[in-house]
């Protein structure tokens, strides 16, 4: 099990950029793929980005292409979410999460979760 805390969330105008950081301890992190979700009020939780163990693979939704970027550094357990251009919709809370092999960008397909951290975009 790997054991993840998000931290970075806030609040920032439309336009904006912010960077989530999820940090993560246990020993199979680096062999981990990695993935960032979103769950705003009403909705269900939604696959944002994903990158795998090595970093070389990433994957986004369609809605977050262009303007958000993941990256990992394994040397330092962590795992980040750059985010530009926010808008109004982006607003949710996000959550990384951890699978030690990835089928779906789903979120069943993901067995560690953090607790999430809030991001509001203002317009």
């Amino acid at each position: 099990q790997v054991q993840l805390v998000e931290s970075g969330g806030g609040l920032v105008q439309a336009g904006g950029s912010l960077r989530l950081s999820c940090a993560a301890s246990g020993r199979t992190f680096s062999s981990s793929v990695m993935g960032w979700f979103r769950q705003a009020p009403g909705k269900e939780r939604e696959f944002v980005a994903g990158i795998g163990w090595s970093g070389a693979r990433t994957h986004y939704a369609d809605s977050v292409k262009g303007r958000f970027t993941i990256s990992r550094d394994n040397a330092k357990n962590t795992v980040y979410l750059q985010m530009n251009s926010l808008k109004p919709e982006d607003t949710a809370a996000y959550y990384c999460a951890a699978t030690p092999r990835v089928q779906t960008w789903t979120p069943g397909n993901f067995g560690s979760w953090g607790q999430g951290t809030q991001v509001t975009v203002s317009s």
